[in-house]
């Protein structure tokens, strides 16, 4: 199936309408071009309201390990946003956003990467992205995984999601971005060819 008609479908989708406290509002941003491809959780509520990927404050800490401003980021076809779950899961009266429902990976995930060839890097943002792609490759546990970096490079690189709740990790973890940021953004700058 072109990724044209698989992107219509995947627009249309209300398989987890009833089940989520909104209307279902998939999220996908990829083109024929992507080469870079960002896999998050799911959206969250203010990318919910606004219809594009990363438009939050985890999007301005993510863009900054890239090294790409919003216009590169929206702007150019080799960057691509295709989260584990599409719609916002919804807010967990526990705190954060609840995760991914597996339906979504499973109804839609290997289709799409299929339709995408050109994808040179993926970025796995958080453990449930990790667990998905990784599989038995997966360390223990998220901290493991990203500090196994260099194992799963060049065509995977793991990563924690970019959100403030993650602000302590970082700085539990300062070899993150004294090691990881570097080389995802001279990929980046190589991907982009600039």
């Amino acid at each position: 199936m072109p990724l044209k008609e698989l992107l219509s479908e995947i627009a249309e989708c209300r398989a987890c309408a009833g089940e989520l406290p909104h209307e279902p509002r998939p999220v996908v941003m990829v083109s024929a071009q992507t080469r870079l491809l960002i896999c998050g959780q799911a959206p969250g509520r203010r990318v919910h309201e606004s219809g594009a990927p990363f438009t939050d404050p985890s999007g301005d800490r993510l863009r900054g390990w890239m090294g790409v401003d919003a216009p590169a980021f929206y702007g150019r076809p080799e960057i691509g946003v295709a989260a584990m779950a599409f719609c916002f899961p919804g807010t967990n009266p526990k705190g954060g956003d609840y995760p991914p429902p597996p339906r979504c990976a499973q109804l839609w995930r290997t289709r799409l990467l299929a339709e995408l060839p050109n994808v040179e890097l993926t970025l796995l943002v958080g453990g449930h992205a990790q667990a998905w792609a990784l599989g038995a490759r997966a360390k223990a546990n998220m901290t493991e995984t990203v500090r196994a970096w260099r194992e799963y490079a060049p065509a995977v690189l793991p990563m924690p999601h970019p959100s403030w709740r993650n602000t302590a990790w970082l700085k539990r973890n300062p070899w993150f971005e004294a090691e990881v940021t570097p080389y995802l953004r001279e990929r980046v700058k190589g991907i982009l060819g600039s």
